[in-house]
């Protein structure tokens, strides 16, 4: 519906204001403001920020009605002027001055408006699932464990000191030329990263993923729109005097790969992997893991994304995880799957499957992969939408991500499950291809 010359009636111009707003979904502010609160306790966090966006979706609204208000009567004034005369044509003369000034006051809060309410949505994170456990990062659920953790006759080395051996894994260097938790992979290194990746990329291409290569530079509208200048913007590098970020994650670019597009649902799913590096500044990790490369600044990483519609979100948020689960199934890799808690959720994910293999010198799991649905989320904040049959129209999609290899820690792991008491380590079968047909990574040092 319009009134005069194609602009948009107020309910329209309500209706259109929430699909650019994006985010959330408006409706559930609106409509069910509890459920919203509910989320941000089971996160940990305070709910003030809904009753904040409910404020502000209230100023929202009222500005857009006055401010047509005074448009549909800088309109009417325009016609009475046509039929006026003498005094009373001077008089509306006088009130359109005015009005203008009026109209452009108006226009000015509408927009402040709509930027203080899509602040306050910004703030708000995707709500966890029902099945999500609530609590903290401590507070994950063990789904089930596969494999037996590695067990040695002979006091097992860690990763650094058999990287040292096989001439596969270079610090002192990494940290002289880079900084600390920077390293290089040399030799061996190299050649298991290599073949690491074409592995991974041959079993993604396989379950019918379009192989990727795309930019680790972005605009910042890519990395606000998947969440990550959010609760995660202080592990993120920008580049000075740019207006571009470094990723962390090819989730960044493969979400915002069809930013702003509508996709025929019938071409749904419709699955990526992409190779790339990833750079993460490990704030609030002062301390932690400074032995070795289990946390660094840079690393490469196979990345699985598939963009579905909501219903069939959860279905793929498993067959994601069954990729990921087959993987390190080749590795030979004793690990285990949690159920990651509400709290220990990035802002855009809804649920979140880790898998953590066994570090033998560390006698613990440590993460090596994880999905998550992301459900709409995303797809809101970059306006990434499908057009489906039947009547049901244009509709924001579902996105999901999940982790197929991280090297260094998939590296780490290999290096410590798979060592024997010379300091050599035997390769799983399913790399032996991708590594020359090697069979065992045989010490260049003692």
């Amino acid at each position: 519906m319009t009134t005069g010359r194609g602009v948009p009636a107020v309910g329209s111009r309500l209706r259109l204001a929430d699909r650019l707003t994006g985010v959330i979904d408006p409706r559930l502010l609106r409509d069910d403001p509890d459920r919203l609160r509910a989320a941000q306790a089971k996160r940990g966090l305070s709910a003030d920020v809904v009753d904040e966006a409910q404020a502000a979706d209230e100023r929202r609204r009222s500005a857009i009605v006055e401010f047509e208000r005074l448009r549909g009567e800088q309109k009417g004034l325009g016609r009475q002027i046509s039929r006026a005369t003498g005094e009373e044509r001077q008089a509306l003369l006088d009130r359109t001055k005015t009005l203008a000034a009026e109209v452009r006051t108006a226009e000015s809060a509408q927009a402040e408006a709509e930027a203080a309410y899509r602040a306050c949505l910004m703030r708000i994170p995707n709500p966890a699932a029902e099945a999500a456990p609530a609590g903290g990062e401590d507070d994950y659920v063990v789904l089930e464990e596969v494999g037996t953790p590695a067990t040695f006759d002979f006091e097992p080395r860690d990763h650094v000191e058999l990287g040292r051996m096989l001439g596969a894994i270079d610090i002192d260097r990494g940290a002289k030329v880079s900084g600390a938790r920077f390293y290089y992979l040399t030799g061996v290194g190299a050649d298991l990263e290599l073949a690491l990746v074409t592995m991974a990329m041959d079993q993604a291409r396989a379950a019918g993923f379009t192989p990727m290569i795309p930019p680790t530079l972005v605009k910042p509208r890519a990395m606000e729109g998947t969440g990550f200048l959010g609760q995660a913007a202080d592990d993120v590098y920008r580049v000075e005097g740019e207006d571009l970020y470094l990723v962390g994650t090819s989730e960044v670019p493969l979400a915002a790969y069809h930013s702003d597009e509508i996709l025929d649902a019938r071409t749904l799913p419709r699955r990526y992997a992409a190779f790339s590096p990833c750079f993460r500044k490990e704030a609030g990790s002062y301390g932690k893991d400074t032995r070795g490369i289990i946390r660094v600044h840079w690393f490469d990483k196979v990345e699985m994304f598939s963009y579905t519609t909501l219903e069939e979100s959860e279905a793929e948020h498993q067959w994601l995880l069954g990729q990921e689960r087959a993987w390190l199934d080749k590795l030979e890799l004793a690990y285990r799957v949690i159920d990651t808690a509400a709290g220990d959720l990035g802002l855009s994910a809804q649920r979140k499957f880790d898998c953590e293999a066994w570090i033998p010198t560390q006698g613990r799991y440590r993460e090596l992969t994880s999905t998550s649905n992301c459900t709409d989320f995303q797809a809101r904040r970059l306006d990434i939408r499908g057009r489906f049959p039947d009547g049901v129209g244009v509709q924001p999609l579902a996105t999901l991500n999940g982790t197929l290899v991280a090297i260094p820690r998939t590296i780490v792991a290999i290096l410590e499950t798979h060592q024997q008491a010379d300091g050599s380590v035997r390769v799983p079968s399913a790399l032996q291809p991708y590594l020359q047909g090697r069979e065992v990574l045989e010490p260049v040092v003692g």
